[in-house]
């Protein structure tokens, strides 16, 4: 009886739940505003491409470095 009861149970809830999902007014699209100006590069990214170039001359230097006798 108490298994009956909620197959019931799940199957109303299941029906009111989808009826007042697909009967919800669709919200109206959000105004478009025009791109800021400027080139859309985030800061961090510049920041790390200039962080790689002097890790690189650093590294580049200390092979160069090793290879020539002192």
């Amino acid at each position: 009886m108490k298994n009956n009861f909620a197959q019931i149970f799940f199957l109303i809830v299941s029906a009111l739940s989808s009826v007042q999902v697909f009967s919800a007014n669709e919200p109206p699209p959000p105004p478009t505003l025009p791109p800021p100006p400027g080139f859309p590069i985030d800061s961090g990214v510049v920041v790390l491409f200039f962080i790689a170039l002097i890790t690189g001359y650093f590294i580049t230097q200390k092979i160069y470095n090793k290879k020539t006798p002192n």
